[in-house]
Protein backbone atom coordinates (compact mmCIF):
# COMPACT_ATOMS: atom_id res chain seq x y z
CA UNK A 1 0.00 0.00 0.00
CA UNK A 2 1.10 3.59 -0.63
CA UNK A 3 1.52 6.84 1.25
CA UNK A 4 -0.79 9.45 -0.33
CA UNK A 5 -0.63 13.17 0.43
CA UNK A 6 -3.76 15.24 -0.24
CA UNK A 7 -3.14 19.01 -0.43
CA UNK A 8 -6.63 20.51 -0.76
CA UNK A 9 -8.11 23.65 0.86
CA UNK A 10 -11.73 22.39 0.64
CA UNK A 11 -11.86 20.47 3.92
CA UNK A 12 -14.91 18.32 3.03
CA UNK A 13 -13.38 17.21 -0.28
CA UNK A 14 -10.03 16.53 1.37
CA UNK A 15 -11.72 14.46 4.10
CA UNK A 16 -13.69 12.43 1.51
CA UNK A 17 -10.51 11.70 -0.47
CA UNK A 18 -8.66 10.64 2.67
CA UNK A 19 -11.46 8.37 3.89
CA UNK A 20 -11.84 6.78 0.42
CA UNK A 21 -8.15 5.88 0.01
CA UNK A 22 -7.78 4.77 3.64
CA UNK A 23 -10.58 2.23 3.04
CA UNK A 24 -8.52 0.92 0.13
CA UNK A 25 -5.62 0.29 2.54
CA UNK A 26 -3.48 3.33 1.80
CA UNK A 27 -1.98 5.69 4.38
CA UNK A 28 -3.21 9.26 3.81
CA UNK A 29 -2.02 12.61 5.13
CA UNK A 30 -3.98 15.84 4.53
CA UNK A 31 -2.84 19.48 4.32
CA UNK A 32 -5.01 22.51 3.58
CA UNK A 33 -2.40 25.10 2.53
CA UNK A 34 0.57 25.12 0.15
CA UNK A 35 3.27 25.58 2.81
CA UNK A 36 1.63 22.98 5.07
CA UNK A 37 1.58 20.55 2.14
CA UNK A 38 5.28 21.05 1.42
CA UNK A 39 6.09 20.57 5.12
CA UNK A 40 3.99 17.38 5.24
CA UNK A 41 5.73 16.05 2.13
CA UNK A 42 9.13 16.53 3.74
CA UNK A 43 7.94 14.59 6.78
CA UNK A 44 5.84 11.83 5.20
CA UNK A 45 7.71 11.28 1.89
CA UNK A 46 4.56 10.37 -0.10
CA UNK A 47 4.40 8.03 -3.07
CA UNK A 48 1.57 10.06 -4.64
CA UNK A 49 0.57 13.69 -4.02
CA UNK A 50 -2.86 15.06 -5.01
CA UNK A 51 -2.46 18.84 -5.28
CA UNK A 52 -5.17 21.49 -5.71
CA UNK A 53 -4.31 24.43 -7.96
CA UNK A 54 -5.74 27.24 -5.82
CA UNK A 55 -4.15 26.97 -2.38
CA UNK A 56 -3.53 29.52 0.39
CA UNK A 57 0.10 30.60 0.75
CA UNK A 58 1.37 28.97 -2.49
CA UNK A 59 -0.37 28.03 -5.70
CA UNK A 60 -0.41 24.45 -6.93
CA UNK A 61 2.41 24.96 -9.45
CA UNK A 62 4.75 26.26 -6.76
CA UNK A 63 3.85 23.31 -4.56
CA UNK A 64 4.53 20.85 -7.37
CA UNK A 65 7.96 22.38 -8.06
CA UNK A 66 8.80 22.20 -4.33
CA UNK A 67 7.73 18.53 -4.17
CA UNK A 68 9.82 17.72 -7.22
CA UNK A 69 12.88 19.30 -5.61
CA UNK A 70 12.36 17.10 -2.54
CA UNK A 71 11.73 13.82 -4.38
CA UNK A 72 12.09 13.38 -8.13
CA UNK A 73 10.25 10.03 -7.92
CA UNK A 74 7.00 11.24 -6.32
CA UNK A 75 3.95 11.00 -8.60
CA UNK A 76 1.88 14.21 -8.62
CA UNK A 77 -1.75 14.68 -9.71
CA UNK A 78 -3.16 18.21 -9.97
CA UNK A 79 -6.88 18.97 -9.51
CA UNK A 80 -8.51 22.29 -10.35
CA UNK A 81 -11.92 23.85 -10.84
CA UNK A 82 -10.74 26.04 -13.73
CA UNK A 83 -8.78 23.88 -16.13
CA UNK A 84 -7.38 25.28 -19.36
CA UNK A 85 -4.86 24.17 -21.96
CA UNK A 86 -2.18 26.66 -20.78
CA UNK A 87 -2.69 25.52 -17.19
CA UNK A 88 -2.36 21.87 -18.20
CA UNK A 89 0.87 22.66 -20.06
CA UNK A 90 2.27 24.54 -17.04
CA UNK A 91 1.28 21.69 -14.72
CA UNK A 92 3.04 19.11 -16.88
CA UNK A 93 6.16 21.30 -17.12
CA UNK A 94 6.17 21.69 -13.33
CA UNK A 95 6.07 17.90 -12.89
CA UNK A 96 2.43 16.82 -12.70
CA UNK A 97 1.64 13.52 -14.39
CA UNK A 98 -2.07 14.34 -14.87
CA UNK A 99 -4.64 17.11 -14.48
CA UNK A 100 -8.20 16.45 -13.25
CA UNK A 101 -11.10 18.92 -13.27
CA UNK A 102 -13.44 19.43 -10.30
CA UNK A 103 -15.87 18.03 -9.40
CA UNK A 104 -13.58 15.00 -9.17
CA UNK A 105 -15.05 11.51 -9.29
CA UNK A 106 -13.34 9.38 -6.63
CA UNK A 107 -13.44 6.41 -8.99
CA UNK A 108 -11.64 8.40 -11.69
CA UNK A 109 -9.17 9.68 -9.12
CA UNK A 110 -8.50 6.11 -7.99
CA UNK A 111 -7.80 5.05 -11.59
CA UNK A 112 -5.22 7.84 -11.96
CA UNK A 113 -3.64 7.02 -8.57
CA UNK A 114 -3.42 3.33 -9.51
CA UNK A 115 -1.71 4.25 -12.77
CA UNK A 116 0.67 6.57 -10.92
CA UNK A 117 1.61 3.81 -8.48
CA UNK A 118 2.15 1.31 -11.29
CA UNK A 119 4.40 3.72 -13.18
CA UNK A 120 6.28 4.54 -9.99
CA UNK A 121 6.84 0.84 -9.33
CA UNK A 122 8.19 0.38 -12.85
CA UNK A 123 10.54 3.35 -12.45
CA UNK A 124 11.82 2.10 -9.11
CA UNK A 125 12.33 -1.43 -10.45
CA UNK A 126 14.21 -0.08 -13.46
CA UNK A 127 16.36 2.12 -11.23
CA UNK A 128 17.07 -0.89 -8.99
CA UNK A 129 18.22 -3.10 -11.86
CA UNK A 130 20.25 -0.28 -13.42
CA UNK A 131 22.00 0.31 -10.10
CA UNK A 132 22.55 -3.42 -9.64
CA UNK A 133 24.08 -3.69 -13.10
CA UNK A 134 26.25 -0.65 -12.45
CA UNK A 135 27.43 -2.07 -9.11
CA UNK A 136 28.27 -5.42 -10.68
CA UNK A 137 30.12 -3.67 -13.53
CA UNK A 138 32.06 -1.12 -11.48
CA UNK A 139 35.81 -0.96 -11.04
CA UNK A 140 35.38 -2.74 -7.70
CA UNK A 141 34.06 -5.75 -9.60
CA UNK A 142 37.55 -6.15 -11.10
CA UNK A 143 38.83 -7.93 -8.02
CA UNK A 144 42.52 -8.41 -7.37
CA UNK A 145 45.43 -6.77 -5.61
CA UNK A 146 48.23 -7.91 -7.91
CA UNK A 147 50.20 -5.17 -9.73
CA UNK A 148 48.56 -6.00 -13.11
CA UNK A 149 45.06 -5.58 -11.63
CA UNK A 150 45.88 -2.34 -9.82
CA UNK A 151 47.35 -0.97 -13.04
CA UNK A 152 44.29 -2.17 -14.98
CA UNK A 153 41.84 -0.33 -12.70
CA UNK A 154 43.90 2.85 -12.89
CA UNK A 155 44.06 2.65 -16.69
CA UNK A 156 40.30 2.09 -17.00
CA UNK A 157 39.60 5.08 -14.76
CA UNK A 158 41.83 7.26 -16.94
CA UNK A 159 40.45 6.07 -20.28
CA UNK A 160 36.80 6.14 -19.21
CA UNK A 161 37.04 9.83 -18.38
CA UNK A 162 38.57 10.74 -21.74
CA UNK A 163 35.83 12.66 -23.56
CA UNK A 164 36.48 15.36 -26.21
CA UNK A 165 35.34 18.88 -25.41
CA UNK A 166 34.71 19.92 -29.01
CA UNK A 167 32.04 17.35 -29.94
CA UNK A 168 34.43 15.33 -32.09
CA UNK A 169 34.25 11.51 -32.13
CA UNK A 170 35.35 9.92 -28.89
CA UNK A 171 38.29 7.55 -29.21
CA UNK A 172 37.36 3.85 -29.18
CA UNK A 173 38.85 1.42 -26.68
CA UNK A 174 40.35 -1.93 -27.70
CA UNK A 175 40.38 -4.63 -25.01
CA UNK A 176 42.73 -7.57 -25.56
CA UNK A 177 42.99 -10.68 -23.46
CA UNK A 178 42.81 -14.45 -23.46
CA UNK A 179 39.53 -16.35 -23.38
CA UNK A 180 37.83 -16.02 -20.00
CA UNK A 181 40.10 -13.21 -18.78
CA UNK A 182 37.19 -10.81 -18.23
CA UNK A 183 37.05 -8.67 -21.36
CA UNK A 184 33.30 -8.02 -21.03
CA UNK A 185 33.71 -6.98 -17.39
CA UNK A 186 36.46 -4.56 -18.40
CA UNK A 187 34.26 -3.13 -21.16
CA UNK A 188 31.42 -2.57 -18.69
CA UNK A 189 33.82 -0.94 -16.22
CA UNK A 190 34.97 1.43 -18.98
CA UNK A 191 31.33 2.48 -19.41
CA UNK A 192 30.26 2.73 -15.76
CA UNK A 193 33.46 4.43 -14.56
CA UNK A 194 32.99 7.43 -16.85
CA UNK A 195 30.51 10.18 -17.70
CA UNK A 196 28.43 7.82 -19.89
CA UNK A 197 27.40 5.66 -16.92
CA UNK A 198 23.78 6.85 -17.02
CA UNK A 199 23.42 6.19 -20.76
CA UNK A 200 22.85 2.83 -22.52
CA UNK A 201 25.44 0.05 -22.58
CA UNK A 202 24.68 -2.07 -25.65
CA UNK A 203 26.62 -5.19 -26.54
CA UNK A 204 26.81 -7.54 -29.49
CA UNK A 205 28.89 -10.67 -30.02
CA UNK A 206 30.21 -10.46 -33.57
CA UNK A 207 30.90 -14.20 -33.61
CA UNK A 208 27.40 -15.21 -32.50
CA UNK A 209 25.51 -13.89 -35.54
CA UNK A 210 25.92 -14.66 -39.25
CA UNK A 211 27.55 -11.82 -41.21
CA UNK A 212 24.31 -10.97 -43.07
CA UNK A 213 22.51 -10.46 -39.74
CA UNK A 214 25.23 -8.44 -38.02
CA UNK A 215 24.82 -5.51 -40.43
CA UNK A 216 21.10 -5.26 -39.73
CA UNK A 217 21.71 -5.53 -35.98
CA UNK A 218 24.32 -2.78 -36.01
CA UNK A 219 22.76 -0.30 -38.43
CA UNK A 220 19.05 -1.14 -38.37
CA UNK A 221 16.79 -0.88 -41.40
CA UNK A 222 13.85 0.99 -42.87
CA UNK A 223 10.52 -0.64 -43.64
CA UNK A 224 10.75 -2.43 -46.99
CA UNK A 225 14.56 -2.39 -47.08
CA UNK A 226 14.42 -6.13 -47.81
CA UNK A 227 11.81 -8.87 -48.07
CA UNK A 228 11.20 -9.46 -44.36
CA UNK A 229 11.54 -5.81 -43.28
CA UNK A 230 7.91 -5.26 -42.31
CA UNK A 231 8.64 -2.43 -39.87
CA UNK A 232 11.42 0.09 -39.27
CA UNK A 233 14.07 -1.11 -36.83
CA UNK A 234 16.64 0.98 -34.99
CA UNK A 235 20.12 -0.55 -34.99
CA UNK A 236 22.30 -1.14 -31.97
CA UNK A 237 24.57 1.78 -32.80
CA UNK A 238 21.62 4.18 -32.62
CA UNK A 239 20.31 2.42 -29.51
CA UNK A 240 23.62 3.13 -27.80
CA UNK A 241 23.45 6.86 -28.62
CA UNK A 242 24.99 8.80 -25.76
CA UNK A 243 26.46 5.63 -24.27
CA UNK A 244 28.69 2.71 -25.20
CA UNK A 245 28.53 0.03 -27.89
CA UNK A 246 30.51 -3.08 -26.95
CA UNK A 247 31.62 -5.20 -29.88
CA UNK A 248 32.83 -8.53 -28.51
CA UNK A 249 34.93 -10.77 -30.76
CA UNK A 250 35.67 -7.88 -33.12
CA UNK A 251 38.16 -10.10 -34.95
CA UNK A 252 35.23 -12.08 -36.39
CA UNK A 253 33.61 -9.03 -38.04
CA UNK A 254 33.13 -9.26 -41.80
CA UNK A 255 35.52 -7.13 -43.90
CA UNK A 256 32.69 -5.16 -45.52
CA UNK A 257 31.26 -4.30 -42.11
CA UNK A 258 34.71 -3.32 -40.89
CA UNK A 259 34.74 -0.53 -43.48
CA UNK A 260 31.31 0.72 -42.37
CA UNK A 261 32.31 0.55 -38.70
CA UNK A 262 35.42 2.61 -39.45
CA UNK A 263 33.20 5.25 -41.05
CA UNK A 264 31.02 5.39 -37.93
CA UNK A 265 34.06 5.78 -35.67
CA UNK A 266 35.46 8.55 -37.86
CA UNK A 267 32.38 10.76 -38.27
CA UNK A 268 29.77 9.44 -35.80
CA UNK A 269 27.16 9.03 -38.51
CA UNK A 270 25.11 5.90 -39.23
CA UNK A 271 22.78 4.98 -42.09
CA UNK A 272 20.05 2.36 -41.72
CA UNK A 273 19.65 -0.24 -44.46
CA UNK A 274 17.31 1.19 -47.09
CA UNK A 275 17.71 4.78 -45.87
CA UNK A 276 19.02 7.69 -47.93
CA UNK A 277 20.17 9.91 -45.08
CA UNK A 278 22.73 9.50 -42.32
CA UNK A 279 21.90 10.02 -38.66
CA UNK A 280 24.25 11.64 -36.17
CA UNK A 281 25.10 9.58 -33.09
CA UNK A 282 27.29 10.06 -30.04
CA UNK A 283 28.59 6.65 -29.10
CA UNK A 284 31.81 5.24 -27.74
CA UNK A 285 32.89 1.92 -29.25
CA UNK A 286 34.61 -0.60 -27.03
CA UNK A 287 35.89 -3.62 -28.96
CA UNK A 288 37.34 -6.82 -27.54
CA UNK A 289 39.02 -9.93 -28.90
CA UNK A 290 41.28 -12.80 -27.92
CA UNK A 291 42.63 -12.99 -31.48
CA UNK A 292 45.95 -11.53 -32.65
CA UNK A 293 44.69 -8.69 -34.85
CA UNK A 294 48.16 -8.08 -36.33
CA UNK A 295 48.18 -11.62 -37.70
CA UNK A 296 44.64 -11.12 -39.05
CA UNK A 297 45.85 -7.95 -40.81
CA UNK A 298 48.79 -9.85 -42.32
CA UNK A 299 46.45 -12.56 -43.61
CA UNK A 300 44.04 -9.97 -45.07
CA UNK A 301 41.16 -10.78 -42.70
CA UNK A 302 41.19 -7.50 -40.78
CA UNK A 303 41.55 -3.94 -42.05
CA UNK A 304 44.76 -2.27 -40.95
CA UNK A 305 43.13 1.19 -40.90
CA UNK A 306 40.41 -0.05 -38.54
CA UNK A 307 43.03 -1.65 -36.28
CA UNK A 308 45.00 1.59 -36.11
CA UNK A 309 41.82 3.51 -35.20
CA UNK A 310 40.73 0.97 -32.58
CA UNK A 311 44.19 0.87 -31.04
CA UNK A 312 44.26 4.54 -30.04
CA UNK A 313 43.27 3.46 -26.51
CA UNK A 314 44.22 -0.13 -25.72
CA UNK A 315 43.78 -2.26 -22.62
CA UNK A 316 45.68 -5.52 -22.20
CA UNK A 317 44.27 -7.90 -19.57
CA UNK A 318 46.88 -10.03 -17.84
CA UNK A 319 46.04 -13.75 -17.78
CA UNK A 320 45.08 -15.24 -14.43
CA UNK A 321 48.33 -17.21 -14.18
CA UNK A 322 50.24 -13.89 -14.12
CA UNK A 323 48.24 -12.47 -11.20
CA UNK A 324 49.74 -14.39 -8.29
CA UNK A 325 47.61 -14.60 -5.15
CA UNK A 326 44.63 -13.05 -6.95
CA UNK A 327 43.76 -16.67 -7.76
CA UNK A 328 43.05 -17.36 -4.08
CA UNK A 329 41.17 -14.09 -3.62
CA UNK A 330 38.90 -14.86 -6.56
CA UNK A 331 38.48 -18.50 -5.53
CA UNK A 332 37.23 -17.47 -2.09
CA UNK A 333 34.90 -14.88 -3.60
CA UNK A 334 33.40 -17.40 -6.04
CA UNK A 335 33.06 -20.01 -3.28
CA UNK A 336 31.16 -17.52 -1.10
CA UNK A 337 28.86 -16.54 -3.96
CA UNK A 338 28.05 -20.17 -4.83
CA UNK A 339 27.47 -21.09 -1.19
CA UNK A 340 25.06 -18.18 -0.74
CA UNK A 341 23.20 -19.01 -3.96
CA UNK A 342 22.67 -22.65 -3.02
CA UNK A 343 22.05 -22.06 0.69
CA UNK A 344 25.23 -23.84 1.80
CA UNK A 345 27.48 -22.78 4.67
CA UNK A 346 30.58 -20.74 3.73
CA UNK A 347 33.64 -22.85 2.93
CA UNK A 348 37.32 -21.91 3.03
CA UNK A 349 40.30 -23.53 1.28
CA UNK A 350 42.72 -25.88 2.98
CA UNK A 351 46.48 -25.69 2.32
CA UNK A 352 46.52 -28.39 -0.38
CA UNK A 353 43.62 -26.75 -2.23
CA UNK A 354 45.43 -23.41 -2.17
CA UNK A 355 48.60 -25.01 -3.50
CA UNK A 356 46.65 -26.73 -6.29
CA UNK A 357 44.98 -23.47 -7.31
CA UNK A 358 48.30 -21.60 -7.40
CA UNK A 359 50.04 -24.36 -9.37
CA UNK A 360 47.37 -24.59 -12.10
CA UNK A 361 48.06 -22.79 -15.39
CA UNK A 362 44.41 -21.62 -15.86
CA UNK A 363 44.13 -21.71 -19.65
CA UNK A 364 40.46 -20.70 -19.26
CA UNK A 365 41.37 -17.88 -16.87
CA UNK A 366 38.74 -16.41 -14.52
CA UNK A 367 35.86 -18.19 -16.26
CA UNK A 368 37.54 -21.56 -15.66
CA UNK A 369 38.22 -20.69 -12.01
CA UNK A 370 34.57 -19.73 -11.44
CA UNK A 371 33.34 -23.03 -12.87
CA UNK A 372 35.89 -25.02 -10.86
CA UNK A 373 34.81 -23.34 -7.62
CA UNK A 374 31.11 -23.89 -8.32
CA UNK A 375 31.68 -27.59 -8.82
CA UNK A 376 33.90 -27.79 -5.73
CA UNK A 377 31.38 -26.09 -3.42
CA UNK A 378 28.50 -28.24 -4.67
CA UNK A 379 30.41 -31.51 -4.22
CA UNK A 380 32.23 -30.71 -0.95
CA UNK A 381 31.10 -32.74 2.05
CA UNK A 382 33.64 -31.51 4.61
CA UNK A 383 34.30 -28.33 6.55
CA UNK A 384 36.99 -27.09 4.13
CA UNK A 385 37.49 -27.26 0.38
CA UNK A 386 40.33 -29.66 -0.31
CA UNK A 387 42.44 -30.48 -3.35
CA UNK A 388 40.18 -33.45 -4.13
CA UNK A 389 37.14 -31.15 -4.12
CA UNK A 390 38.91 -28.72 -6.46
CA UNK A 391 39.67 -31.62 -8.79
CA UNK A 392 42.44 -30.00 -10.85
CA UNK A 393 44.69 -32.20 -12.93
CA UNK A 394 48.36 -32.13 -11.89
CA UNK A 395 50.55 -29.73 -13.83
CA UNK A 396 52.03 -31.25 -16.97
CA UNK A 397 55.81 -31.45 -17.21
CA UNK A 398 57.43 -29.67 -20.11
CA UNK A 399 59.36 -31.99 -22.47
CA UNK A 400 61.93 -29.29 -23.11
CA UNK A 401 62.58 -28.67 -19.42
CA UNK A 402 65.98 -30.33 -19.38
CA UNK A 403 67.18 -28.37 -22.39
CA UNK A 404 65.83 -25.16 -20.92
CA UNK A 405 67.50 -25.88 -17.63
CA UNK A 406 70.90 -26.32 -19.29
CA UNK A 407 70.38 -23.04 -21.17
CA UNK A 408 69.87 -21.26 -17.86
CA UNK A 409 72.92 -22.67 -16.12
CA UNK A 410 71.13 -25.61 -14.55
CA UNK A 411 68.15 -23.68 -13.14
CA UNK A 412 64.88 -25.61 -13.28
CA UNK A 413 62.60 -22.85 -12.02
CA UNK A 414 59.44 -22.10 -14.00
CA UNK A 415 60.59 -18.51 -14.54
CA UNK A 416 63.93 -19.67 -15.99
CA UNK A 417 62.26 -22.21 -18.28
CA UNK A 418 59.80 -19.65 -19.58
CA UNK A 419 62.55 -17.08 -20.14
CA UNK A 420 64.62 -19.61 -22.06
CA UNK A 421 61.68 -20.47 -24.36
CA UNK A 422 61.07 -16.79 -25.04
CA UNK A 423 64.73 -16.07 -25.84
CA UNK A 424 64.98 -19.10 -28.15
CA UNK A 425 61.83 -18.12 -30.09
CA UNK A 426 62.91 -14.49 -30.39
CA UNK A 427 66.38 -15.46 -31.60
CA UNK A 428 64.98 -17.91 -34.15
CA UNK A 429 62.62 -15.21 -35.49
CA UNK A 430 65.39 -12.57 -35.44
CA UNK A 431 63.38 -10.72 -32.78
CA UNK A 432 60.30 -10.37 -34.95
CA UNK A 433 57.58 -10.34 -32.28
CA UNK A 434 54.79 -11.40 -34.63
CA UNK A 435 56.65 -14.47 -35.89
CA UNK A 436 57.88 -15.37 -32.40
CA UNK A 437 54.33 -15.21 -31.04
CA UNK A 438 53.18 -17.51 -33.83
CA UNK A 439 55.94 -20.01 -32.99
CA UNK A 440 54.96 -19.98 -29.31
CA UNK A 441 51.24 -20.20 -30.15
CA UNK A 442 50.40 -17.13 -28.07
CA UNK A 443 49.11 -13.67 -28.99
CA UNK A 444 51.46 -10.84 -29.84
CA UNK A 445 50.28 -8.86 -26.80
CA UNK A 446 50.86 -11.82 -24.47
CA UNK A 447 54.40 -12.14 -25.83
CA UNK A 448 55.06 -8.43 -25.30
CA UNK A 449 53.78 -8.77 -21.74
CA UNK A 450 56.19 -11.65 -21.08
CA UNK A 451 59.10 -9.80 -22.74
CA UNK A 452 58.51 -6.90 -20.36
CA UNK A 453 58.04 -9.30 -17.44
CA UNK A 454 61.48 -10.86 -17.99
CA UNK A 455 63.15 -7.59 -18.97
CA UNK A 456 64.26 -8.96 -22.35
CA UNK A 457 65.80 -6.61 -24.91
CA UNK A 458 66.97 -7.17 -28.41
CA UNK A 459 70.78 -7.02 -28.65
CA UNK A 460 71.67 -3.62 -30.08
CA UNK A 461 68.11 -2.21 -29.92
CA UNK A 462 64.46 -2.77 -29.08
CA UNK A 463 62.39 -5.67 -30.37
CA UNK A 464 60.31 -5.14 -33.51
Amino acid sequence: MAMILVIEDEEVLAKNMARYFEKLGHTVEVAHTGPAGVEAAGRAMPDVAIVDFQLPGMDGLEVIRALRRMDAQVSIIMVTGHASVPMAVDAMKAGSMDLLTKPVSLANLKAVVDRALAERGTRLALAYYQKKEADQSSLEALAGESPPMRALRQLIQTLAASEPNDGSPVAPILVLGETGAGKELVARACHYAGPRAGAPFVEINCAALPAHLVEGELFGHEKGAFTDAQVRRIGLIESADGGTLFLDEIGELDLALQAKLLRVIENLRVRRLGAVQDRQVNVRIVAATNRDLDLLVESGRFRSDLLYRLRVLQINIAPLRARGDDVLLLARRFAAQVAARYGKKPLDLDARAQAALLAHDWPGNVRELRNVMERAVLLCRGELLGADDIGLAPARTQPAASASASDEGGSTSLEAIERSHLVRALEQSQWNVTRAARMLDISRDTLRYRIDKHGLQRPGGMES
